[in-house]
């Protein structure tokens, strides 16, 4: 059984809670070791706010960085059919041609860091139409001030969000914008058995 995503309970979790909502994505409930569980929240929150309060700015891309390599070696044992790639600078964009969007052809799943008002991070699960199918776990009701933003509440095991791809290739600091490429970061995710390859499908050529 499939849960439905969730949102962050703070100001500042994004990255652990778009993390976990990727592996809930991903895979079936009763498949989740705890141990994937607990180590995405071991690893994130690990920056410190000016006055030195642990956790209060966030997640770091060193974290994001170390965590895609655990859950890659954590699917090597055997321990879940989980694949994970991290992404910097400028080989994170999007377009017909650029990795994020081969992965949800593939039927994986992007963490990307963005800019809403403040670096956040966002969970991507597909394509459609020109446009974005994101989770946005900051949990927010009131009407976009940019009107083409569509909010969705009937696919909670999926997305949130609808957002025309212009939004992210921006490298300005606006909503949704991946930003100046040297910060950009996303990390890339896929169930090694629902992963569409040239070898299981042709669907991938498509």
């Amino acid at each position: 059984m499939k849960n439905p995503l969730r949102y962050q309970i703070s100001e500042y979790d994004c990255g652990p809670t778009s993390m976990l909502n990727a592996v809930s994505y991903l895979f079936e409930r009763e498949e989740i070791p705890p141990e994937v569980i607990r180590n995405i929240m071991l690893y994130c929150l690990d920056c410190y706010n000016a006055e030195g309060v642990p956790g209060k700015c966030g997640t770091s891309t060193a974290a994001m960085m170390f965590l895609s390599n655990w859950l890659c070696g954590f699917g090597k044992i055997g321990r879940l059919d989980i694949s994970s790639r991290y992404l910097s600078g400028k080989s994170v964009w999007m377009g017909q041609d650029s990795l994020i969007y081969d992965a949800l052809r593939r039927g994986g799943a992007a963490v990307v860091r963005l800019y809403y008002e403040v670096e956040h991070y966002v969970l991507l699960t597909g394509i459609q139409d020109g446009c974005l199918l994101m989770f946005d776990p900051y949990y927010w009701v009131e009407p976009y001030e940019e009107t083409d933003i569509q909010m969705v509440e009937d696919h909670p095991f999926s997305y949130n969000r609808i957002v025309p791809e212009h939004y992210f290739n921006r490298e300005s600091k606006e909503t949704y914008a991946l930003g100046p490429y040297e910060g950009r970061e996303a990390v890339l995710l896929f169930n090694r058995k629902t992963e569409m390859t040239a070898e299981k499908t042709i669907e991938y050529f498509i």
